[in-house]
């Protein structure tokens, strides 16, 4: 198969589909507008307290973690309902360790953030 060139074009296609699909995301899952709560609260909270430039980038870095678990997790939920729809033990294995990295990731971001918040507030 050859590659196509490229074009600033397709590039623009690219990005508008990929910001179709978050917001679709957001529409769709309660999950994620939960995570939007928690994301603007962080920001907030980071305006509020001054974190440091690498504080924010630590709290940016693992805010996005929580993100890009919870929709591969979405895409797997999804996938997997589509390739079978039936209950089936693996699937539903594949299913709660996608939903468990989300709470890894969730987890993760939280103990971040209280490493970071509880000191600020002395």
């Amino acid at each position: 198969m050859q590659s196509q060139k490229f074009s600033v074009g397709n590039r623009l296609k690219s990005l508008a589909y990929a910001i179709a699909g978050i917001v679709e995301f957001i529409r769709q899952e309660h999950n994620a507008r939960i995570h939007a709560v928690a994301t603007v609260a962080v920001i907030i909270a980071g305006f509020v307290f001054r974190v440091s430039l690498p504080e924010a980038a630590i709290l940016a870095i693992v805010t996005g973690g929580v993100w890009i678990t919870e929709m591969l997790n979405t895409c797997v939920e999804r996938m997997a309902d589509l390739v079978y729809p039936e209950e089936h033990p693996l699937i539903k294995f594949i299913k709660d360790l996608a939903a468990g990295a989300v709470l890894v990731a969730a987890i993760t971001a939280v103990v971040v953030g209280l490493f970071i918040f509880i000191p600020k507030l002395k």
